[in-house]
């Protein structure tokens, strides 16, 4: 009678120990054990009815922190071993398979039949066998290959015993995983090949609550960390493994203490090396907030520094959170500058106050630096801002942010101190940096302190340390020593120029040159003045022949013949008057005299004409520099004018109504003046209103130095604007 393969089952799984007794050679007892156990195996088989297997392994390749992810996606708790975590998504899902592992007999013959058939007339059976000999075979073997290091085999035999004779009753003892944990550990995990084994065999005995060593627990963590991709070591544990472990270890009987320190601190290490910040906050958080360590500052600076090296601004805050996580863990940032792990902290944090544009933290935390003591014969803040190249960029983007600030709200002293901490920190101002405070340093009439800074720059520059300061810059210093009175500060200014550029000077340094004449009323020397700039090659702008004609102006020595006169030689050079240049040479006529009224007049003409064709035409350039339209100022001295020539006319010089008629005309157009009424006027442009960018160039230029200059000169800014 033919037997179905339930049947077979049914009688190999129950009659080997008594057929091994009696009758079968122990040849026969191999093969017939092994045909039951692949029997067995495939009667434990799953079903095909059953899920996907396609989605089911997706779910099964997941790996540890990829199982964390998705469960924090989906909305579930994300603590657990890896089991665990791959269970929790299979439900969730639907994804669990239901196997069904109890042979079914054939529908056609029941239990009591199959006994019929396999009974023997006049033999009575009776298995004396140790029901327990498998088990203890395979647990004999386990612990010999486990003994002898042969993790691979010790792991595959652990399975067998785990899968097929382990019971309630009977578990896998907790000497057998700890003899092949031991096996796997015993050459730190054989190169983190043997990780995956221990992960499975410490999630084994989390899960049967048996208490994991201290030692052991702590080496097979730190042995399956490596220094390739994701932690791994010849592609071989890594992260995964190593936080799977970490989980299955907390979660056995005394795991919240078991792991140390050192192993928290090598996995926030390595998850730092790999990019993965967020995961290693977490980690160094759990460190000193739920463990109360206090890990060594190469900790914090790993995590510190691999947030600091995204581009993202949130790892920017991450890195703020670490800084917070060193005080937690009673630190003081004033002192941790000491040792160069502390300084990477800092540095760290630089990093992410400049990409936070937090100016205030970047330098509080350099003066944190500078306090700590033991960095000598360097600062600590030094040390900070030259730890590495993106530290040092940070540093001088902080400095040079700060420092226009400070010079936009003139606050001079502040500027100096931020100039003097760059030199010291080991920074490189940029030229605009030190024009900036030399600048705020001039406005606010700072010529001794605007003299040491030029100088100092000057120092550097010969030293190579920085790039020479251009004519400009000392212009501006010895305009700000000349409207101070400096005149010793002055001629040093110049001749520090001369011997570091090799020059006289600009434009500007020539215009300065005639301010100081001009305040004397010297007409001959600026007229010397603008011959010398012409033989150096330089044409004299508006502004020289404006401050040249403030000489004509000056009180007691008024001559407004040579003022009209320069009017002409500045025209026949092609240089157009200004509202400031006519204005000086109106100032220039006040004298009292009715010839000086007659020029006057004669001027007031020439400024409505050009003011006319400006309001019709338009204007290129700067408004300081090319406007010719009467403001109050103007109209405050044709008033004056006016006057004048009425006391003219009260002493005889000049009839009245002749007087009215012609040469007040122009100046009461100057006093009535509206360009509104001018525009109305229809008048022949000349003007080309297309620039060329070197005109937009020379002007923004032009404008830079008039605003300079107009805004330091004090004396008379009406008479004298250079």
């Amino acid at each position: 009678m033919h037997l179905s393969r339930a049947a077979c089952t049914f009688v190999l799984t129950t009659s080997t120990a008594l057929f091994t007794d009696a009758f079968l050679s122990p040849t026969h007892v191999t093969v017939l054990a092994r045909l039951s156990a692949t029997i067995q195996r495939e009667a434990a088989a799953p079903s095909a009815e059953i899920s996907t297997p396609s989605t089911f392994h997706d779910v099964q390749k997941l790996t540890f922190r990829e199982l964390q992810r998705h469960c924090k996606s989906a909305g579930l708790e994300a603590v657990g071993s890896t089991a665990v975590l791959r269970g929790r998504l299979l439900g969730h899902y639907g994804l669990l398979r239901e196997n069904n592992f109890e042979a079914q007999p054939d529908a056609g013959q029941s239990p009591k039949e199959i006994e019929e058939l396999c009974a023997t007339e006049g033999i009575t059976f009776c298995d004396e066998s140790d029901p327990l000999f498998d088990f203890k075979a395979i647990l004999s073997d386990v612990l010999a290959k486990s003994s002898m290091g042969h993790w691979k085999t010790a792991t595959r035999k652990l399975k067998q015993l785990d899968k097929r004779h382990s019971s309630p009753e009977s578990p896998v003892p907790r000497e057998a995983y700890l003899a092949v944990l031991e096996a796997c550990a015993a050459n730190r995990l054989n190169g983190a090949r043997a990780s995956e084994p221990a992960r499975k065999i410490l999630e084994d005995m989390s899960e049967r609550g048996y208490e994991i060593p201290v030692e052991l627990a702590n080496s097979c963590v730190t042995n399956s960390l490596g220094d390739g991709p994701g932690g791994t070591h010849d592609e071989c544990g890594g992260i995964d493994a190593a936080l799977a472990m970490m989980a299955a270890v907390e979660s056995s009987p005394g795991g919240e203490v078991a792991l140390t320190d050192a192993t928290y601190g090598k996995v926030v290490t390595t998850l730092a090396k790999d990019g993965a910040v967020e995961e290693a906050i977490s980690v160094l958080r759990k460190m000193v907030v739920d463990k109360t360590f206090t890990p060594p500052l190469s900790v914090f600076a790993d995590a510190a520094k691999a947030a600091a090296k995204s581009s993202e601004k949130q790892n920017a805050e991450d890195v703020l959170q670490v800084l917070t996580y060193v005080k937690a863990a009673g630190y003081e940032l004033d002192n941790i500058a000491a040792v160069e792990a502390g300084r990477d902290i800092l540095a760290s944090g630089v990093i992410a106050a400049e990409k936070m544009d937090n100016l205030a933290l970047g330098l509080r935390l350099l003066t944190a630096a500078a306090k700590a003591e033991g960095c000598a014969p360097d600062s600590g803040d030094a040390l900070v801002a030259t730890s590495s190249s993106a530290a040092q960029r940070a540093c001088t983007l902080i400095h040079k942010r700060a420092i226009g600030k400070a010079c936009e709200d003139s606050n001079w002293k502040l500027a100096v101190k931020l100039l003097e901490l760059m030199s010291k920190r080991g920074l490189m101002p940029a030229t605009s940096v030190w024009r900036n405070v030399l600048q705020t340093c001039c406005k606010n009439e700072k010529s001794k302190k605007a003299t040491a800074i030029l100088l100092d720059w000057v120092s550097l520059a010969n030293e190579g340390k920085a790039e020479k300061p251009p004519v400009s810059v000392f212009n501006t210093v010895v305009n700000t020593c000349e409207v101070c009175g400096e005149e010793e500060l002055t001629v040093k200014v110049l001749d520090v120029m001369k011997k570091t550029l090799d020059t006289e000077g600009n434009m500007v340094t020539f215009n300065i040159a005639l301010k100081r004449l001009a305040k004397t009323g010297n007409v001959a020397g600026c007229e010397g003045i603008l011959i010398g700039m012409l033989n150096e090659g330089l044409e004299p702008n508006v502004v020289s022949y404006t401050t040249t004609i403030g000489a004509c102006a000056k009180e007691g020595m008024k001559n407004p013949s040579m003022a009209s006169l320069w009017l002409q030689r500045m025209r026949t050079r092609g240089v157009q008057p200004n509202y400031h240049t006519y204005n000086t040479a109106l100032a220039a006529c006040l004298d009292g005299k009715l010839e000086s009224t007659f020029v006057a007049s004669k001027i007031a003409s020439e400024m409505l004409e050009d003011a006319e064709k400006e309001i019709a035409c338009g204007i290129r350039g700067s408004t300081n520099f090319k406007s010719t339209l009467p403001d109050a100022y103007t109209k405050v001295l044709a008033r004056q004018l006016m006057k004048q020539l009425r006391e003219n006319w009260r002493s005889g010089e000049i009839d009245m109504a002749l007087a009215k008629t012609t040469t007040r005309v122009p100046l009461l157009k100057l006093v009535d003046f509206d360009k509104t009424v001018i525009a109305a006027k229809e008048l022949v442009c000349e003007v080309d209103d297309e620039k060329t960018e070197d005109e937009i160039k020379e002007n923004e230029e032009q404008d830079l130095e008039f605003a300079l200059l107009k805004g330091l000169h004090k004396d008379d800014r009406r008479t004298a604007l250079v």
